[in-house]
């Protein structure tokens, strides 16, 4: 199935994003069977609140397309994208969301809130999650206990 295959590519980024340092969150932008964008997470890295691998993504499609707007895209990302992610992949008007893991605590697609469904929008994002979501899961619990225990042992 493309999703998994499309999921595959952004778990790799997602590791490419722990191997830096950063939270394991990738990111692949689809266009016409095609990825045009790659992100990961580089907050800490660039010093920059912004840098998660949805806008990341985005934005490498955007240099390479000299556009901001992907109508026909579908954006793969590996974690349920926050609020700032949600707002950037409305106005990026990408036709089709498909996301991994659930994040309970500060995902708005499904989780805590359904941002993509206000009436308030201007564009539509058809979204939906779980695809490859153990393998998600499994490099953020990793990720996340083996940061509680370098703490720890500090």
């Amino acid at each position: 199935m493309n999703d998994e295959r499309w999921m595959c590519e952004a778990l790799k980024l997602a590791q490419r994003a722990e191997d830096e340092g950063e939270v394991p969150v990738g990111a692949v932008l689809v266009l016409d069977n095609e990825i045009i964008g790659r992100g990961w997470n580089r907050s800490i890295q660039l010093h920059d609140t912004s840098a998660h691998a949805e806008v990341m993504a985005l934005r490498d499609a955007g240099q390479t397309h000299t556009n901001y707007r992907f109508p026909d895209a579908t954006l793969y990302v590996t974690l349920e994208p926050c609020m700032m992610c949600a707002g950037v992949i409305v106005h990026s008007r990408i036709k089709r969301l498909v996301y991994a893991a659930s994040d309970p605590k500060t995902g708005v697609i499904e989780s805590s809130e359904k941002l993509l469904d206000l009436d308030c929008h201007n564009h539509r994002v058809v979204y939906q999650g779980g695809t490859l979501s153990d393998e998600s899961s499994q490099l953020l619990k990793t990720f996340f206990a083996r940061k509680r225990k370098i703490r720890m042992n500090k």
